[in-house]
């Protein structure tokens, strides 16, 4: 069964995504990359870029299903969270507006489903990304390794409840 399956790590400054496809036993790339923002603009111009952004990735790339990290916060920082939550927000209406399904996993699993521990380094996981893919040299962004491990991931989860 192919799938074509798109995955967002999302940010206001920098947003990394990475879209896959899966036919079988394969796992091929398609796109990979990121969408910035400038801390200098205002907040409103962000999230505008960001959901235009994402829209035209959609569009452009028709994926089956968009993955996204489960929202985790640290009490410690509620703004983070809060800044992480608007970012989030247009990407889930960029996704909504395009009638896609939306599937949403905690760090930890996707973490597991990539490495085998739910507490791997990022390292790991960008290591064992670009071998999965056949990278032969890191992507200089670890939210485009992250958001490849989302969709690789969700590739993995869905092939084992097959």
């Amino acid at each position: 069964m192919k799938m074509r399956i798109l995955g967002i790590d999302p940010a206001l400054t920098v947003t990394g995504y990475g879209v896959i496809e899966t036919n079988r036993n394969s796992i091929n790339l398609l796109e990979a990359g990121i969408v910035t923002t400038t801390a200098g603009e205002i907040l409103t111009k962000r999230l505008n870029r960001i959901y235009k952004a994402v829209s035209k990735l959609i569009s452009d790339t028709d994926p089956d299903v968009m993955i996204l990290e489960k929202l985790y916060a640290h009490y410690r920082h509620p703004m983070t969270a809060f800044i992480l939550g608007q970012a989030r927000g247009v990407i889930c209406l960029a996704c909504a507006r395009e009638d896609i399904p939306l599937v949403e996993y905690a760090a930890t699993r996707v973490k597991k489903a990539i490495v085998g521990k739910g507490h791997a380094s990022k390292y790991q996981v960008q290591r064992m990304v670009a071998s999965t893919i056949g990278l032969t040299k890191l992507p200089k962004y670890t939210d485009v390794t992250d958001a490849l491990a989302l969709a690789i991931a969700h590739s993995y989860i869905i092939k084992a409840k097959i």
